[in-house]
């Protein structure tokens, strides 16, 4: 495919698939995965022509789970002075983190479908929001490293609500309801959706493959950050040598200080047009008991039940 045809010429596929609107825009079911119509191009060359290193590392989740706090956390614990004093050089100073770990469909492969990543200092650090069996297969069949975090699914519908409504508005438009987006949520329509299944996906490769994919729970992050964050670091193989290290890579990453810090205040992501100050809102844990009703939780929590049983995974309420 010629560069200056893509992603155009996907037009005769879009319409041909199922399609649904969300929000404010489209989206296309592939292969029982929802996406939008600038992304699914941009996924599908990412899992043709990337080709992974075994050295790479990715970071994968579905869309608001805790993904900003780890796409600070990683390369934090796999830059050499991520655990030192000299905050001179962190990265985090200067740099969103959505910059530190570039994604495959919002941003490698999205005018590109076989960009040249060469330039891009070992280990490689990426990021995507398709389910494991839209990665592409060098990515499944090296030894490179992908860390998944999921989050509840009432609180990532919240904060998915949010996010999404931060940019309905800025651009002058009225709120999404909330009837609606809960509606959609619970269809499983919504961008890389259903989140039941895309979980699933995930959770059922790292019980084959431990030592492939290290599977997270945002609440597990929140509740015993020096914990997970080790096992974090040692499945990446940059273990914690001392307890100090630990304490530094948690203060730098904490959403406290990069809420406060200045890169993140101003500017907006040039790829998605999100503000940068959208990406840290409140990131508790229980935020949906401040706006979901009692029939939205037993509705969502009967759906999880049903989606996860005999998994062997599980959210609590």
């Amino acid at each position: 495919m010629e560069y200056s045809s893509f992603p155009s010429a996907f037009s005769t596929l879009f319409g041909k698939l199922p399609k649904e609107t969300w929000c404010c825009s489209d989206l296309y079911n592939w292969e029982g995965f929802w996406y939008a119509s600038s992304h699914l191009p941009a996924a599908m060359a990412a899992r043709l022509n990337f080709q992974a290193k075994d050295t790479d590392v990715f970071l994968t989740s579905s869309m608001k789970t805790g993904t900003t706090w780890l796409k600070a956390i990683i390369p934090t614990i796999m830059n050499p002075i991520g655990c030192m004093n000299d905050d001179n050089n962190d990265p985090l100073l200067k740099r969103h983190p959505n910059e530190l770990m570039p994604s495959l469909e919002f941003q490698l492969f999205k005018e590109n479908p076989n960009p040249d990543l060469s330039y891009m200092p070992s280990p490689r650090l990426f990021r995507t929001h398709v389910p494991y069996p839209m990665l592409p297969e060098s990515v499944k069949n090296s030894t490179c490293k992908i860390v998944y975090i999921t989050r509840h699914p009432k609180d990532t519908f919240v904060s998915l609500w949010h996010f999404l409504n931060s940019l309905v508005t800025t651009h002058g438009n009225d709120p999404w309801p909330m009837n609606e987006a809960f509606d959609s949520f619970c269809r499983g329509v919504h961008a890389f959706g259903p989140f039941h299944d895309h979980v699933l996906s995930y959770w059922k490769e790292s019980i084959k493959r431990p030592e492939k994919i290290l599977f997270l729970r945002y609440e597990d992050m929140k509740k015993d950050p020096k914990v997970e964050s080790r096992r974090l670091a040692c499945f990446l193989g940059r273990p914690f040598e001392k307890e100090e290290e630990v304490d530094k890579v948690l203060w730098r990453c904490s959403l406290e200080r990069l809420k406060n810090l200045e890169v993140n205040k101003h500017g907006a992501d040039p790829w998605l047009g999100f503000e940068y100050k959208f990406y840290f809102r409140r990131g508790s844990v229980g935020d949906w008991k401040n706006n979901m009703s009692n029939g939205m939780k037993e509705k969502l929590d009967h759906i999880t039940a049903m989606k996860f049983e005999g998994s062997g995974l599980g959210f609590g309420n």
